[in-house]
């Protein structure tokens, strides 16, 4: 088979699995329309047509950042590895964290939507703590650092400052950054320095340590906008993405011809610092040979064909009809309705999510197949749906997103404590896994209708979706870590009870 083969059935591969994450929402959203939320024709048509180009884009998208964005990462740290210096460790990671983040489609989407706060503003702060954290987490590895003690003292700044410091109008954005940073686009770049940095050390736990930096970089984005929540008062006002109107299919189709060209600017604006530092570390140091830097190349022109119509997608389809059909279902006189539609969507999202199923298996490896797969999948289903369920009851009740949140992560921190410490290291780097495209996309927007047509302050009520399904990961793996250890545990004293029997029986 022929590259080009092979680039076509991995591009078949990975629209068959953006088509997994993006039909149920697309199913749910039909029988919706059918029945207790109709949408105008041509808003539904706009829908449909937006899908099939989130679908193009997650798969171009995907396959370029498996192309570019993972070799690039690996190249990188493993020159920082081999160069042994502090400086170099230090100004390079910081550099990638900040222009890596820039390029995140859920970081853009997010930004759009948050009022007050320009665009190019929101996204630069939130790149700078990605890029502060990572020299953080990498130092960390260096220094044989306890992941646990620098989480508990990131999250108690965190919520220290949260509650004394920070006007309350941007808490539940700030935490909904944590989550959509940790996308595609940064993770393959933070786990790859990870494991080139912990590859300086020799002793038995080196590897074990390489977990945890996405968990840091989490933290960034967080304690970024909390410092930007200081600077800019919630002066803005939220202003709903416009529904699609077109009176014929041309019309139709001119709504997104027009509107590529705009994403299509943005999109390059974020890539070309990632495509600028590359070319020139490839100058400086790394030297690859043609072949490869072309492979990369062209990895980095799938990922932009991906996220500009990614972009486009969401912006001219995806947006409107989630802001309208939650605002139809919160008019209704049983607006309940909204909670249990939040909790059919979430458990069908966390099921269709490569990343999951990705940490599935990784679970199931390290417990030699005491977590099987199903059961985890299982779980994290039922966790995400529970924290869509919990965001609705926010939006219907105005309750603050500290009442979930702060126990949350209370007991996060406590489990960490009873089990085993692989088990809190992938929960808490598993924070961003659930939370995929599709819950920036859709089910943000559907919860900021439905703030709007109940009244309630889109800001403080709304926001905070993202950052409910990050923080289940954080439960619901380190509960299933307390079932491998009993099961664990159990299986010690039943085996030391054989050994007992046998040696009584020689006796």
């Amino acid at each position: 088979m022929g590259r080009l083969g092979r680039t076509k059935m991995v591009l078949g591969e990975k629209v068959r699995e953006a088509l997994a994450s993006v039909l149920p929402i697309t199913a749910i959203v039909l029988v919706l329309c059918v029945t207790v939320a109709p949408l105008p024709v041509d808003a539904l048509l706009a829908f449909l047509a937006g899908a099939v180009l989130l679908i193009l884009g997650m798969g171009f998208f995907t396959l370029g950042a498996e192309a570019a964005m993972t070799p690039i990462g690996e190249q990188v740290g493993a020159h920082m590895a081999n160069s042994r210096k502090i400086w170099v460790i230090v100004s390079v990671s910081f550099l990638i964290g900040v222009v890596v983040t820039m390029s995140e489609p859920d970081l853009q989407v997010l930004a759009s939507q948050v009022p007050g706060i320009p665009n190019a503003v929101l996204v630069g702060a939130v790149a700078a703590g990605v890029g502060v954290f990572l020299v953080v987490a990498l130092l960390r590895i260096l220094f044989q650092v306890s992941l646990q003690w620098l989480l508990i003292g990131s999250y108690a700044l965190v919520f220290l400052l949260a509650a004394f410091f920070v006007p309350g109008d941007f808490l539940a954005v700030a935490f909904d950054s944590g989550g959509v940073t940790t996308g595609p686009m940064t993770v393959p770049f933070i786990m790859a320095l990870g494991l080139g940095v912990s590859s300086i050390r020799s002793d038995e736990n080196a590897a074990q340590d390489s977990f945890g930096l996405v968990a840091l970089c989490s933290v960034g984005p967080i304690l970024a906008v909390l410092i930007l929540a200081m600077i800019f008062p919630a002066s803005g006002a939220y202003s709903p993405s416009p529904m699609p109107q077109a009176a014929d299919s041309r019309e139709l189709g001119g709504l997104f011809l027009s509107a590529f060209p705009e994403y299509a600017v943005e999109v390059f604006k974020s890539l070309f610092p990632i495509a600028a530092f590359f070319g020139l570390f490839q100058a400086a140091a790394l030297r690859l040979k043609r072949k490869k830097v072309l492979k990369i190349a062209i990895g980095l022109l799938y990922t932009y064909i991906g996220l500009a119509l990614f972009l486009t997608g969401v912006n001219v389809g995806f947006l409107p009809a989630g802001t309208y059909l939650g605002r139809q279902i919160a008019a209704l006189p049983f607006n309940w309705l909204l909670v249990p539609t939040g909790m059919l969507m979430g458990w069908f999202i966390v099921q269709a999510e490569p990343a999951v199923h990705v940490l599935n298996r990784q679970v199931e490896e390290i417990t030699a197949g005491a977590i099987p797969g199903g059961a985890m999948s299982a779980s994290l289903s039922i966790g995400v749906a529970a924290s869509i369920g919990l965001a609705m009851v926010r939006v219907l009740t105005g309750a603050s997103i500290f009442l979930f949140l702060v126990p949350g992560y209370l007991l996060a921190v406590v489990l960490s404590f009873f089990v085993p410490k692989i088990f809190t290291s992938i929960a808490f780097d598993s924070g961003g896994v659930a939370s995929g495209p599709m819950t920036a996309t859709f089910l943000l927007p559907f919860a900021m209708g439905a703030c709007e047509a109940l009244g309630g302050n889109i800001v403080t009520d709304a926001f905070g979706v993202v950052a409910m399904v990050a923080m289940t990961p954080l439960l619901t793996i380190q509960l299933l870590g307390l079932v491998y250890q009993w099961k664990l545990n159990k299986a010690k004293l039943a085996q030391a009870a054989e050994d007992e029997e046998i040696i009584d029986l020689a006796y």
